[in-house]
């Protein structure tokens, strides 16, 4: 584990990196980490998955949500600024589907504001903006290793990194019963959120090979973008700045459901038990009814793909020759 961690922190730069037992755990560290609170509310995007939103509520705090933009489905950070309050702690940003919010202006409102960030890279590890690296813009960043990932391991699995001495202090801390070293009792409060050894040998050398996954995934959607060119398909578009690592390759169309049997895909904000409404949050509405994935795994291979998109394309004439 501590060989992994050393790994990881050194591929982004930082000087600290805490294992945690999943994803979830990571952002319930994290937020922890950066002084979140029973009654703070931290401001998110719309969009966030509900892992997210409830490692939120676990520490007793209340998600606040944002509406997302229509092409890139990023947070919408010019919208963010109105749904702050006095309760407001910290500003969690869900980088999704494989590239970032745009942490320049994120950074602006946190700091005029005296908040917090905490980035959520789950689904975009190794993205970068202007640049940077995913994770490496906040206070602290929380990472998923679940299979799905880019860097996926066997298991759940999750990563807390810093760039801050006090923060990362208090990450180790916090994930082993307030204890730094393993079977040391301190009274502390804390958790046992551990990354065990094994798996993280197994992402150490995965860790390795992530040029050549990036290269294989950004193959792929550039085949879908080049395939799937001229239709009334609404494809992903690249945030200014942003080197996109398509986690997910996510298309929407207006008649979604006639393109597809079934699909059920609702955003955490519209679980009744959150709280949002979809008058709040329009285009988060709009990409529940319209949004779906297409595979864009490293190892798909091209005539498969090619196959996926002459049947898409069938499909899209015939919903259009229905009328």
């Amino acid at each position: 584990m501590r060989a992994f961690e050393t790994a990881f922190a050194d591929y982004h730069s930082v000087p600290h990196c805490v294992g945690a037992g999943s994803g979830t755990e990571a952002i319930l560290l994290g937020l922890r980490a950066l002084g979140v609170r029973a009654n703070d509310e931290v401001l998110t995007a719309a969009t966030a998955t509900a892992q997210a939103v409830n490692a939120i509520e676990a520490i007793g705090a209340t998600p606040v949500f944002v509406d997302v933009h229509a092409g890139d489905y990023l947070m919408a950070v010019d919208r963010a600024a109105s749904a702050l309050t006095g309760r407001t702690r910290c500003l969690l940003a869900p980088h999704a589907y494989g590239q970032c919010v745009d942490m320049a202006a994120l950074r602006e409102l946190a700091t005029t504001r005296g908040l917090t960030i905490l980035e959520d890279c789950a689904q975009a590890w190794s993205a970068r903006h202007h640049g940077r690296l995913a994770g490496t813009m906040g206070d602290a960043a929380a990472f998923s290793v679940y299979p799905g990932r880019l860097l996926g391991r066997y298991g759940e699995g999750g990563a807390v990194i810093t760039a801050s001495d006090e923060v990362g202090d208090r990450l180790i801390g916090l994930r082993y019963h307030g204890s730094p070293e393993l079977y040391q009792a301190i009274r502390a409060p804390g958790y046992q959120r551990l990354l065990d050894e094994e798996e993280g040998a197994a992402l150490r050398r995965r860790l390795a090979g992530v040029d050549r996954l990036l290269a294989a995934r950004r193959a792929v959607a550039e085949r879908y973008a080049e395939g799937l060119a001229g239709t009334d398909l609404g494809l992903p578009e690249t945030a200014p700045g942003n080197e996109h690592t398509f986690h997910v390759y996510a298309v929407r169309h207006p008649r979604r459901e006639r393109l597809l049997k079934a699909l059920e895909a609702f955003p955490v904000s519209r679980v009744d038990v959150f709280g949002a409404r979809d008058r709040d949050l329009p285009i988060t509405g709009q990409l529940a009814e319209e949004l779906f994935a297409l595979p864009v795994s490293a190892s798909l291979p091209d005539d498969a793909q090619g196959r996926l998109i002459a049947a898409l394309r069938d499909a899209l004439d015939s919903i259009r020759d229905d009328g």
